[in-house]
C-alpha cells in the first residue's frame, strides 16, 4: 500500500517537472541577442529619406539627414535611434547660447553590455562644406582623428569655428523651440542641474520638408 503511494507521488511530481535544458540550449539563452542594426547596408538614397524624432521631457525635436555628406555619421544615427539606443539618454552638455549635447549611452537607465560596446565603436572624421548654423546637428569628437562615437551636438548659434572641422549631419526642421528650451536650463561647468531625457526615439520617412528655424 505504502509502496503503491510513494510510487503514485513520484509519478504524479514527474508529470510536474519542467523538462531539462541541455547545456548547450542554456548557453545560448545567458548569450545576449546581437543588435540589429536596420540600415547597416542603407544606400545613400535611403538613409536621406529618413527622419529622426526625439520625445524628450521638454518637447518633440525632429532631424533630417545629410548623408550624401556624411554618411557612416548619418548610418549610426539612424541605426541607435532605430534600435532604442538613444532612448533614456540625456543632454548631458549644456553650452548656453551654444550648443545642447546628447548621445553619451552611459547616461542610459538601461545599460547593457551590448551598448557599452556601441559606445566605444569609433566613427571615420567626415568634415564638409555644410556651414555650422543654427539647427545644425553635427557629431562630437575629442581632439584626435577619427573619435566620434555616439555623441552628437546641436547648434542654437552659427559657430563657423567648426566648419570643415566636425561631421555635420542633419539638421533640425521641427522642435527649435524644445532645442532653446533645454539650453536655457540652468548648467553647472557645463552639466545641466537637471539633464533632459530623451524618452523615445523614432525613425521614420521624412514628411513635407519644413523651413529652416
Amino acid at each position: 500500500m505504502f509502496r503503491q503511494m510513494r510510487k503514485a507521488k513520484r509519478q504524479s511530481l514527474n508529470r510536474n517537472r519542467l523538462p531539462r535544458l541541455s547545456k548547450r540550449r542554456i548557453k545560448d539563452l545567458e548569450k545576449p541577442k546581437a543588435v540589429v542594426e536596420p540600415f547597416e547596408k542603407a544606400t545613400v538614397a535611403e538613409m536621406a529619406a529618413q527622419c529622426v524624432k526625439f520625445e524628450t521631457e521638454t518637447g518633440a525635436i525632429e532631424m533630417e539627414m545629410f548623408p550624401e555628406s556624411a554618411p557612416e555619421s548619418v548610418r549610426s544615427f539612424l541605426n541607435l535611434a532605430a534600435t532604442g539606443a538613444f532612448e533614456t539618454t540625456t543632454f548631458s552638455r549644456v553650452v548656453p547660447g551654444f550648443v545642447i549635447q546628447g548621445g553619451n549611452l552611459f547616461t542610459s537607465e538601461k545599460m547593457t553590455t551590448e551598448l557599452d560596446k556601441r559606445a566605444r565603436r569609433n566613427l571615420p572624421d567626415e568634415p564638409s562644406q555644410i556651414k555650422h548654423e543654427r539647427g545644425i546637428v553635427s557629431m562630437a569628437r575629442g581632439d584626435e582623428p577619427n573619435s566620434a562615437t555616439t555623441n552628437f551636438f546641436i547648434l542654437v548659434s552659427a559657430a563657423s569655428t567648426l566648419d570643415g572641422k566636425f561631421a555635420a549631419f542633419g539638421r533640425v526642421v521641427r522642435g527649435m523651440e524644445t532645442v532653446d528650451a533645454i539650453n536655457k536650463m540652468p548648467v553647472e561647468n557645463e552639466k545641466p542641474n537637471k539633464p533632459v531625457h530623451i524618452t523615445k526615439a523614432t525613425v521614420a520617412r521624412c514628411q513635407v520638408a519644413a523651413p529652416k528655424p
